[in-house]
């Protein structure tokens, strides 16, 4: 009678769980996508669809992948030339020009009006 042979099997090791440094480490060396779309449809008529990219990396991976935005944004590079400082410099000026056309802020139609006495109804 054949005795059966079990072989023992050298149980693999548990997986090491990664500490987050680790793991923070690798996405951003690698890169992660995250892509997905929303959609919110009532009765077959579609409302709302918001697309979802998002591209977790380093600057060094980003620049590898062509993506340096950052480099050239004012916002961000503090040049001095924000969108906003521009568009309030660009109101003052504009409110400047009004209050000398007309400073008591009725604008032409006080200094037409001054100009010509109104004609009497007779």
């Amino acid at each position: 009678m054949a005795v059966p042979q079990y072989r023992s099997r050298a149980m693999s090791p548990a997986p090491q769980s990664a500490n987050l440094a680790d793991v923070l480490e690798r996405v951003l060396d690698k890169g992660l996508v995250v892509a997905g779309d929303i959609r919110i449809n009532l009765l077959d008529i579609e409302l709302l669809t918001i697309k979802l990219r998002l591209l977790v990396a380093s600057a060094d991976k980003a620049e590898q992948m062509g993506i340096s935005w950052w480099r050239d944004d004012p916002f961000l590079t503090g040049d001095g030339s924000s969108p906003r400082r521009e568009l309030d410099e660009r109101l003052e000026r504009i409110e400047a020009r009004l209050a000398a056309l007309a400073p008591d802020g009725h604008g032409e139609a006080i200094e037409a009006a001054e100009a010509s006495p109104p004609e009497e109804a007779g």
